[in-house]
C-alpha cells in the first residue's frame, strides 16, 4: 500500500481519535479570568454569552489601523478555553498586534454540534471587522489562528462558505486575511474510495458535526483566493496525523494558494502548546508564527522594533 493510500484510510478513524481526545479533557474554571485582557462580549445566545479576551499593544489607540488576530482553542469541539492562546496574544501584543482569543460554544457546556463552533467562529471574526475603527484595528488585516479543533474552525472561516448567523450583517465579511494553523483538523470526510469507514462511524460523525462532515471538511472546500496560511504540526501527531495536513496543503497550493506546512520531527499533538515540554517547540513556533506574519506586513521586524 502506498503512504498516501495508507494515510487516507486512517482519515475516519483520526476524527473519531480527537473527539475522544476533547472529551478526555477535564474543564477547567469557567469563564477564564485572563491577566491584562480587555473583555468584550461579540455575540450572545439565550443566556451564554461569548466574550473576546483583547490584547492591544503599547500605547494603542482607537484611531489606529493596527493587524490583528483572533485565536481558537482546541478541545474537540467539546471542550476547551481561552487560556490556550493567552501567552501568544501576550506575545504578539508585544510586537505591535491587536491580539484576540476567543470564546466559542462548546458540547461540554452548551451542547451543540460542531456546526455551531464554526458559525461562532465566523462570527467572532465579523464582529471584529465590524468593530474595527473603534478598536483600532486594520479591518484589512485580520487574521485567524487556532489549534486542533480551533485549527478547523480558523481554517473554516478561511475557506468554507455559508454557516453564518443569519441575525448578523453578511455584508460585513468573515473571512480571515490570513490563517496560522496549529495541528489542524482540516480533513473530516473521506478522500477516495480508498478509505475504510465503517456506515456507523460515518453516522456517528455526521451527528457530531450536526451536518455532512464534507461541508465542515477544509480540504474538500479548499478554492483558489484562500488567504495566506501556515500551519504548525507535529510528524508524530497520533491524533490528527501529519499526512492530512499534507494532504491540505497540496491542495491549497494547486489551488494557488500560498501555503506553508512547517513539520516538527517526533512531536505528538499539542506540541506547541505554552509550558508544554519546557517550552522549546512553544517558543519555536511562536517564532516562526512572528516571521510570517513579519513577512506578510502584519509586525514590524523584531531587529527595528529593538532600535
Amino acid at each position: 500500500m502506498c503512504r498516501r493510500t495508507a494515510a487516507l484510510s486512517l482519515v475516519i478513524a483520526v476524527i473519531f481519535a480527537a473527539l475522544a481526545a476533547g472529551q478526555d479533557k477535564k474543564g477547567k474554571t469557567y469563564p477564564p479570568k485572563l491577566e491584562g485582557a480587555e473583555i468584550e462580549t461579540y455575540k450572545a445566545i439565550g443566556d451564554t454569552k461569548l466574550d473576546l479576551y483583547i490584547y492591544n499593544p503599547p500605547g494603542h489607540k482607537p484611531s489606529d489601523k493596527t493587524p490583528a488576530i483572533v485565536f481558537f482553542f482546541g478541545g474537540g469541539w467539546t471542550n476547551g478555553s481561552p487560556t490556550q492562546f493567552e501567552q501568544h496574544c501576550k506575545h504578539l501584543a508585544s510586537r505591535g498586534m491587536v491580539a484576540i482569543t476567543a470564546d466559542y460554544r462548546v458540547a461540554s457546556r452548551q451542547q451543540v454540534k460542531a456546526v455551531s463552533c464554526v458559525e461562532d467562529a465566523k462570527s467572532a471574526i465579523r464582529y471584529v471587522r465590524k468593530e474595527a475603527s473603534r478598536l483600532g484595528i486594520d479591518p484589512n488585516r485580520i487574521a485567524a489562528g487556532g489549534g486542533s479543533a480551533g485549527g478547523h474552525l480558523a481554517a473554516c472561516c478561511g475557506v468554507i462558505k455559508g454557516f453564518d448567523a443569519t441575525t448578523e450583517d453578511a455584508s460585513i465579511s468573515s473571512v480571515p486575511t490570513a490563517m496560522a494553523l496549529f495541528n489542524p483538523a482540516v480533513v473530516l470526510a473521506a478522500v477516495d474510495s480508498k478509505i475504510d469507514a465503517s456506515e456507523a462511524r460515518v453516522a456517528a460523525l455526521q451527528d457530531r458535526m450536526g451536518v455532512d462532515p464534507v461541508l465542515l471538511s477544509p480540504y474538500h472546500q479548499v478554492k483558489a483566493g484562500a488567504p495566506p496560511t501556515i500551519i504548525f504540526h507535529g510528524k508524530a501527531d497520533n491524533t490528527v496525523p501529519y499526512a492530512t495536513v499534507e494532504l491540505f496543503t497540496k491542495a491549497m497550493t494547486d489551488a494557488g494558494n500560498k501555503c506553508t506546512l512547517m513539520g516538527y520531527e517526533d512531536q505528538a499533538h499539542g506540541f506547541f502548546n505554552y509550558g508544554r515540554n519546557g517550552g522549546e517547540h512553544y517558543e519555536k513556533t511562536l517564532a516562526a508564527l512572528d516571521d510570517f506574519l513579519v513577512g506578510l506586513g502584519y509586525l514590524r521586524p523584531a531587529s527595528r522594533v529593538a532600535q
